[in-house]
């Protein structure tokens, strides 16, 4: 049995949630529940009460799925539910779901009469490598991702790869793509074995290592002040294109998608600011479009891009900052690009799929 003790809680790994069950004896919160979204409760639910031998010590909160709905509106649903059902403070939150629903469910959870304890049970690669661990909740306000938020750890959370069998390839795809931006930053072995890999076959021994290294990140900096910036590579840029494809396109970009458009952007950035090699710029270019779908970011949609950039959390004192690549394995943060830099990023990417 995996286990990793991180700020006083721990991520297991493929435990059939027997660690859970002495969890639940032990605490003897008041109130239990789980909250998923339509999709996981009808297809992940079962999975979990069957783990925990049909245990039906909880009320189901239920949402509707989509990072549209990861918002104030419904977290005032989910408060008054809870209020319904007469939740106190000893009460216990299980998030049963993707990262919409441990950053929805974990913000609920935090902000409660000033914060109950939750759980974060992943049920899809996005959330197990990336979501669900580091403390990060949130909602999204305006589509601009996560802007409202807290820095709240779970009791525990448990990573179950048998999960992965209840997923469709694309969210298999979305989930990929944090793994590859964790080799980027941090381990360039890493990445290179991901190349071999193909998404839909990704081991619990990869998925541990990517927690492992999002882990040591968020130990050594939990609130965000400094290195942990450089778990944005990717996300500056891919944030902006995913919140307006959201609003814009008639087929919106999964979050990974939208993060491995952001890398091959940064990449490029990287390039500029940090002294990538272009060499490695054309290794990640490759690999990237060889396994993500070719997407237009039109030359009209760059003025609110941009716009969106700059609303960024990680921003101060008006500039656009960066966690950007030195070399693969070795990422940079808090580096400042110009607005027409920025653009010429969209532009390269634009050219990836038509050479």
């Amino acid at each position: 049995m995996a286990e990793i003790l991180s700020n006083g809680h721990s991520i297991y790994f493929d435990t059939a949630l027997e660690p859970l069950q002495a969890f639940l004896a032990d605490q003897k919160y008041s109130k239990v529940f789980v909250f998923a979204d339509g999709n996981t409760s009808e297809v992940c639910l079962p999975v979990f009460q069957a783990m925990l031998g049909d245990y039906t010590g909880f009320d189901l909160i239920e949402t509707d799925p989509g990072e549209e709905n990861k918002n104030i509106d419904f977290c005032i649903g989910i408060w008054k539910t809870l209020l319904d059902f007469e939740a106190d403070r000893k009460s216990l939150m299980i998030n049963l779901g993707g990262g919409v629903i441990t950053d929805l469910g974990g913000f609920v959870a935090s902000t409660y009469k000033r914060g109950i304890d939750f759980i974060n049970i992943p049920t899809t690669l996005l959330s197990m490598v990336d979501a669900s661990v580091g403390g990060k909740t949130g909602i999204d306000v305006d589509n601009v991702k996560n802007m409202v938020g807290t820095f709240s750890l779970p009791q525990a959370v448990f990573i179950e790869s048998s999960f992965l069998k209840t997923l469709p390839e694309k969210e298999l795809l979305s989930g990929f793509a944090e793994m590859i931006k964790h080799g980027l930053i941090m381990d360039k072995a890493y990445f290179e074995a991901l190349k071999l890999v193909d998404y839909r076959s990704v081991t619990a021994e990869q998925i541990y290592r990517s927690v492992e290294i999002k882990h040591e990140v968020v130990t050594e900096d939990p609130l965000e002040k400094g290195l942990r910036k450089i778990l944005n590579f990717g996300h500056t840029i891919g944030h902006a294109v995913e919140s307006y494809a959201l609003s814009n396109d008639e087929r919106s970009l999964t979050h990974g998608e939208a993060i491995a458009i952001g890398m091959i952007c940064e990449a490029y950035l990287s390039v500029k600011y940090c002294g990538l090699a272009e060499q490695a710029l054309q290794e990640i270019t490759d690999y990237i479009s060889s396994v993500y779908p070719a997407y237009e970011i039109t030359e009209a949609s760059f003025s609110e891009i941009l716009a969106l950039v700059k609303t960024d959390k990680k921003n101060e004192h008006g500039f656009v900052l960066f966690s950007l690549l030195a070399e693969i394995g070795k990422c940079e943060y808090n580096c400042k690009v110009t607005d027409e830099d920025l653009l010429e990023s969209l532009k390269y990417f634009n050219q990836v799929y038509t050479h």
